[in-house]
């Protein structure tokens, strides 16, 4: 199976459920930039409840209009620093925090100039903390309907699309307070785990609260 996704910002575990079943990851590189989205915000637990973090955009209004590609960050919002400290001060007690935390400063200090390239660089070492070796392509060209439109040779890849898993929009903020997936089968795909506050579980966080908790155990956690 290739699964077709757009790039999220510390996607929910949930994705990495349907990536340990997929045998290569077909990355959306066309279609225009959608604001309130998993794209460039994620959702964590503090001691507060659940909050988004959001990657702000340069002229978000507008934003919509351009390719998803080309949308660059705005630094002159101190976005880096409220992020990694609500991390640090969610996270810091976790067991596993220390032990990403450099490998994830490093990118956040690089400031890449486009969220696609900031989202590909964490997505990146997230496959690899995982391990997960998928091969990794992006789409030529916008297709709403892969069906249709088979997808055209390229190494890697299948060009028929009954293989094609198409999972683009498939996890979706219903709202900046509640860390709910859009479909309740995304739900499923991650077993409970020990959060870090309580009490109970807390579905559809970001990748990151699976991570932070259970390390190279994280992956034992999605079915």
């Amino acid at each position: 199976m290739i699964l077709l996704t757009e790039l999220h910002y510390h996607p929910p575990a949930a994705l990495f459920a349907e990536l340990q079943r997929a045998d290569g990851l077909l990355l959306e590189a066309h279609e225009h930039y959608r604001k309130q989205t998993f794209r460039n915000r994620c959702l964590i637990r503090t001691a507060h409840g659940v909050q988004p973090l959001t990657v702000p955009v340069i002229d978000g209004n507008r934003a919509g209009k351009v390719s998803v590609s080309e949308v660059e960050i705005d630094y002159r919002q101190h976005w880096i620093h409220r992020h990694w400290r609500t991390l640090q001060t969610a996270y810091g007690n976790s067991p596993y925090f220390e032990y990403y935390a450099d490998y994830l400063h490093d990118i956040y200090v690089g400031k890449p100039i486009l969220l696609f390239d900031l989202n590909l660089q964490f997505l990146r070492l997230l496959l690899r903390c995982f391990r997960l070796t998928l091969p990794l392509h992006l789409t030529d060209d916008y297709r709403p309907d892969y069906a249709a439109q088979p997808y055209g040779e390229e190494p890697g890849l299948l060009p028929s699309p009954a293989r094609l898993a198409d999972r683009r929009d498939w996890l979706t903020p219903k709202s900046a307070k509640v860390a709910e997936p859009d479909t309740p089968a995304a739900s499923a795909l991650v077993r409970p785990y020990p959060q870090v506050f309580g009490p109970g579980f807390e579905p559809g966080l970001s990748v990151l609260d699976l991570l932070f908790s259970q390390g190279p155990a994280a992956g034992a956690y999605l079915r």
